[in-house]
């Protein structure tokens, strides 16, 4: 899979030191994570089974040989201003609710639970789903009225990949951004950004969401309407989307994840990262 290292032996020689660095209470490289923001050489691998309570993918830096937090390591920016890196949390056509947890020493990418259950999605989602990583919502931000005043849902923020190639959990790809839909999930802002892999054959064919309504008609509406029911048969109410539920343009979308980056910076140089709502978001903070 693209941008990422099969397991195969090397986990166990991997094994002892992942357990060593998350066991402890403190960061791995302290507050010398900032030296990696321009390294590109990073790859995941993969820890554990999967399906197990204890899977996890880490992220490493190959000219180093270096655990690294996915979240805060891997760099934001790609080839152009509307090229991001993207971090694949659940591949096309999976069950499986994977995320990248905030809250673990690296931030690596787990199945999340549920009443003690391992979570999966009651059908398959249709396309690549995943992070930026270097960006957050943050709950302390108060959105506009097309937004109903809500706050962000102090996670990364999300994007939905539309391409052709069914990608693994765990690769780390680079996408060009098409547009945004805001949508509300129990009361928090939680944007979705539309993309392609810079790879995919329609990349260089797609700029806009119109260019997405040309060339795959209904993807938009597939999206939003997949988003607006996955969680009912939970007995959740449906979700909604902010802005007339207007998907917006690729600019309005960059702008949302340069805010979001903006935001993300202010965590991590503490100026946020000490108060009692983000205490819990592994930064890299020393003891």
């Amino acid at each position: 899979a693209p941008g990422k290292m099969q397991a195969c032996g090397r986990v166990r020689g991997w094994g002892r030191r992942i357990k060593a660095i998350t066991s402890a209470r403190h960061s791995y490289f302290g507050r010398d994570w900032r030296h990696y923001h321009g390294n590109h050489n990073i790859t995941t691998i993969d820890y554990n089974e999967p399906g197990s309570f204890d899977y996890r993918v880490y992220a490493v830096d190959q000219d180093t040989d270096t655990p690294v937090s996915l979240w805060h390591n891997v760099p934001l920016n790609g080839s152009s201003d509307s090229v991001f890196n993207m971090i694949v949390e659940i591949g096309k056509f999976s069950r499986a609710k994977m995320e990248i947890s905030t809250t673990e020493p690296l931030n690596p990418i787990k199945q999340d639970t549920k009443n003690g259950q391992l979570r999966d999605y009651h059908g398959p989602i249709f396309w690549n789903y995943g992070a930026l990583p270097q960006t957050w919502e943050d709950p302390a931000v108060k959105g506009p009225q097309e937004v109903l005043g809500c706050y962000g849902d102090n996670d990364p923020i999300d994007v939905i990949e539309i391409g052709s190639q069914e990608v693994s959990s765990g690769s780390i790809i680079q996408v060009k951004v098409l547009g945004a839909l805001a949508m509300i999930d129990d009361g928090e802002l939680d944007w979705k950004i539309i993309a392609i892999a810079l790879s995919d054959p329609l990349a260089k064919d797609m700029n806009s969401v119109e260019d997405v309504d040309c060339h795959m008609p209904h993807t938009i509406n597939g999206i939003r309407e997949w988003f607006r029911w996955y969680k009912t048969p939970d007995g959740k109410p449906l979700n909604s989307f902010g802005y007339e539920e207007k998907a917006l343009d690729s600019d309005f979308a960059v702008d949302v994840i340069r805010d979001t980056h903006q935001a993300w910076r202010e965590l991590v140089s503490t100026k946020r990262g000490a108060e009692a709502q983000t205490a819990d978001l592994w930064i890299g903070e020393e003891p």
